[in-house]
Parts: structure tokens; C-alpha cells; sequence
């Protein structure tokens, strides 16, 4: 192989910039077959959870079935052939998902971000930031709506989620969603890179 393929569950641009930076970060450690490049393409697949994933467990299913997905799907034909006897196959998929959650001793809800990746026999998976929700933004949340559009309503934009996120807007700027989602890959990267697992 000379070429990692790495497919990455979602057409959200910010996703991919994630795993991006995570692929760089990695790029002085092993990576699979010792490639000599890393083709990276977004493939949008469907998460098998809802629309607004709650709770640590849905999140983390959707993230793991995001990458399971980009497993069974076919590459664009420009980038097929880096792949070499099988070009119909990516080496990595890569699933991140957001949602919102509690956790034990803290009150109130968090925006919590998760990524898997797999190569179809192994799977690593790990955990970005967590940040609070103000109590309004929850409530509606609990209500049924999304985060995304929500933050869209509060903030009179339109599109937050392929932007800077609810993280940013959270933080006004001090969290960049692609380098908070690309710690969750890095993380998730760790039985592809490291000897420890």
C-alpha cells in the first residue's frame, strides 16, 4: 500500500477538517501499512441514531455505525485506484458524532463529541471536549429540538453546525470544533498508532 484511503462518515466539512488534523498530528507516528500518503474523503452515510443523539451510548453508536458504513461504501472513481488490488475499499473509516449527555457529580447537560475508527476488525474510539449548555438551550434540547438549529436561534445565524459549531459558539471562538472533534480522532486513533494496545 502507498496510499492510506481514510473515509470519513459525513459531508460536514468541519468532520473532515477533523480528521485531517488528526492524520497530521499523526503523521510522525506508524500509521497503517506504512503509507507514503493519506487520501482522505468524506463519504456522508447515515448514523442509525436520531437526528439529536442523547446520551453518551447513542452518540458512541452513532459514531462507530458513521465509520462501520464508510466501510461498505464505494470511493469516488478519481481516488478508487490509491487503494491498489482493492480499490473498491477504504483502509480507515472514520465516524465522529456529537450529542448531549449528563454525567455523574456534574449537574445540567454537556455537548459531548465522540469518534470510532476502524479498519472492520479493530475498532478505537475516544472523546473530545465536554462543554455545559446553558439551561435554556438544554431544555429545549430535552424538549426535542436539535442543538445546531438551536444555537442558529439564539445567535440569529444559519449554519452553525458547518461552522465553528455549538463550540464555538459556547466559547465564543476559544474552542475550534474541527481541533475539538480532531482530539476525539486522535484519541480514537490510538490502536492504529501506538505499540501500548
Amino acid at each position: 500500500m502507498t496510499t492510506l484511503r481514510v473515509g470519513v462518515g459525513s459531508g460536514n466539512p468541519v468532520k473532515r477538517r477533523a480528521v485531517e488534523l488528526a492524520l497530521g498530528a499523526a503523521a510522525d507516528a506508524d500509521l497503517p501499512g506504512d503509507p507514503t500518503g493519506v487520501a482522505i474523503e468524506s463519504v456522508p452515510v447515515d448514523s442509525g441514531v436520531s437526528e439529536q443523539p442523547t446520551g453518551h451510548a447513542e452518540t458512541v453508536a452513532g459514531a462507530e455505525n458513521r465509520a462501520a458504513a464508510v466501510l461498505e461504501a464505494e470511493p469516488e472513481e478519481e481516488t478508487a485506484g490509491l487503494r491498489g488490488d482493492d480499490p473498491a475499499a477504504f483502509d480507515l473509516g472514520v465516524g465522529i458524532e456529537g450529542g448531549v449527555a449528563g454525567f455523574d457529580g456534574a449537574d445540567g447537560r454537556y455537548l459531548i463529541m465522540w469518534a470510532a475508527v476502524t479498519d472492520g476488525d479493530r475498532v478505537g474510539r475516544a472523546a473530545g471536549p465536554s462543554l455545559a449548555l446553558p439551561a435554556d438551550v438544554a431544555a429545549r434540547i430535552d424538549d426535542g429540538e436539535e442543538l445546531g438549529p438551536v444555537i442558529d436561534d439564539r445567535l440569529g445565524t444559519d449554519g452553525v453546525a458547518t461552522r465553528g459549531g455549538a463550540a464555538g459558539a459556547l466559547t465564543a471562538g476559544r474552542v475550534d470544533r474541527a481541533e475539538a472533534l480532531a482530539a476525539a480522532v486522535s484519541g480514537a486513533l490510538g490502536p492504529f498508532v501506538s505499540e501500548l494496545y
